[in-house]
């Protein structure tokens, strides 16, 4: 059984750090596993009031369930996002993961690593703990039983 360290989210840095996960990483999207990392091969970012954000290597993931979406966005930190929607046995989540195709040199590490928001899929884990989604439909942060504190993302926290 996995153990994870406590970790307050008030501790994580701004701007928000890169670190590589120890622990193996799953997401699995209508009853198939889409995505599976092995332990030390993914990254997640942490930034202050945030649960981690997981970024998964390319050849983690089942590449024929991805669809190219139009949506993008820009952070401030690691450049353009490109979304993709997974499409597999008949459903589709619009939406569900995220990509950063030319980051900024701070994250070259995660240049095409694949993120999915935990709302989008079936289940997603850490080792063996199944994660809760970040609160609220703009975080993508993945919640674990070890976080304390306070994370951005429910009605009234935006702009913390």
């Amino acid at each position: 059984m996995s153990v994870l360290p406590v970790e307050c989210v008030q501790d994580y840095p701004r701007p928000p750090r890169l670190e590589r996960v120890g622990q193996p990483l799953r997401v699995v999207f209508a009853g198939v596993p889409v995505a599976q990392a092995d332990a030390g091969t993914a990254w997640r970012v942490l930034e202050t009031h945030h649960a981690p954000t997981y970024y998964l290597p390319p050849d983690a993931v089942v590449a024929a369930a991805l669809v190219p979406s139009a949506r993008e966005t820009w952070c401030e930190w690691k450049g353009r996002a490109a979304y993709v929607d997974l499409v597999l046995n008949g459903r589709r989540s619009r939406n569900a993961g995220w990509t950063y195709p030319t980051p900024t040199a701070r994250f070259e590490a995660i240049k095409d690593h694949i993120a999915f928001y935990a709302t989008s899929v079936d289940a997603a884990y850490v080792g063996d703990i199944r994660v809760v989604p970040q609160p609220g439909d703009f975080y993508g942060g993945w919640v674990t039983a070890n976080l304390t504190g306070k994370i951005k993302g429910a009605v009234g926290t935006l702009h913390w």
